[in-house]
């Protein structure tokens, strides 16, 4: 049997869309990791994404929105229509910047909200900031996390363990919470989830712990909230080349980082704005409770 030729002006192979890492900085321990101290620099979509209006006039809050998904998540919803508030820390206040520029860019609004999520007070500030600034709220994208190569369980100190269950778990709890009463019926909630909540790393404990309860969270939330009209669904990333990877204290695992998924290579951030778009766009109205794997081929 032959094989069909396949047109190169519009499709890629998946193998080969992005090259390999080619010798990935590891900056130490550097926490929250920054766009600065990332090399290869990841790629958001800042060249390649191409808006159709799949969201006109939306109002959209996305929590970790300096870098990584969050940045990537963005740049696609301001080109499909939306406005954009960014949840950060502090710290990443010159990446949120550059990230607001592309919103602007695009034509819309960007607000900054710089705070530490793992306080329920600031939480509740920022889902109120985001509402005023924006006008309302309609989309709401938990995807702020942290995550620390660990060793055995007996060798996680329990302030880490804390920090990693306020950050990954508390936080997307505490932000629901609070957005609800500013969501109107067609608002979606998308949580970031992770392949790690189904085939969980030992050298990521309390991190696929979070993960696999934020699976439950998403479909508990929408069986509760879809009587209300607001659809919750989530985004399942594998290995995705982000700030947070070579920060998260992998030395001699980097150089390798994705090649043992089906398409040999790990994600960029780009990769994953269009399945954020689908589910916030009125073409995923009958999608909640869903997760989406984005995984290079590996299975939840």
């Amino acid at each position: 049997m032959s094989h069909r030729t396949i047109d190169s002006r519009t499709m890629t192979d998946p193998r080969t869309k992005y090259a390999p890492l080619q010798d990935p900085l590891e900056p130490g321990n550097n926490q929250p990791g920054l766009l600065d101290e990332t090399h290869p620099r990841p790629d958001h979509g800042e060249d390649s994404y191409v808006g159709s209006g799949r969201l006109p006039g939306r109002r959209a809050l996305i929590t970790g929105g300096d870098s990584g998904i969050g940045r990537a998540v963005a740049i696609a919803f301001a080109r499909e229509g939306a406005d954009v508030a960014l949840s950060y820390l502090p710290e990443e206040q010159e990446d949120a910047e550059e990230t607001a520029e592309w919103i602007r860019k695009a034509g819309r609004q960007a607000v900054l909200l710089p705070g530490d999520l793992t306080e329920e007070q600031q939480c509740q500030e920022v889902i109120a900031d985001a509402a005023e600034s924006l006008d309302g709220l309609d989309i709401l994208v938990l995807n702020a996390g942290y995550q620390r190569s660990r060793g055995e369980v007996d060798e996680i100190p329990t302030p880490e363990f804390d920090r990693v269950m306020r950050t990954n778990l508390y936080a997307p709890f505490w932000l629901a919470r609070s957005a609800l009463p500013h969501l109107p019926a067609g608002a979606s909630i998308i949580v970031t989830t992770s392949i790690q909540g189904y085939d969980p790393s030992p050298g990521l404990f309390d991190y696929a712990l979070t993960k696999a309860a934020l699976v439950a969270f998403v479909q508990m939330l929408a069986e509760q909230q879809g009587p209300h009209g607001i659809r919750v669904n989530g985004v399942a990333p594998g290995p995705i080349w982000t700030p947070l990877i070579p920060a998260t204290g992998w030395p001699k695992k980097l150089p390798t980082f994705g090649e043992d998924t089906p398409l040999g290579r790990a994600g960029q951030p780009a990769e994953l704005a269009g399945a954020y778009v689908y589910l916030a766009s009125e073409e995923a109205s009958y999608v909640s409770g869903g997760i989406i794997p984005v995984t290079g081929g590996r299975h939840l």
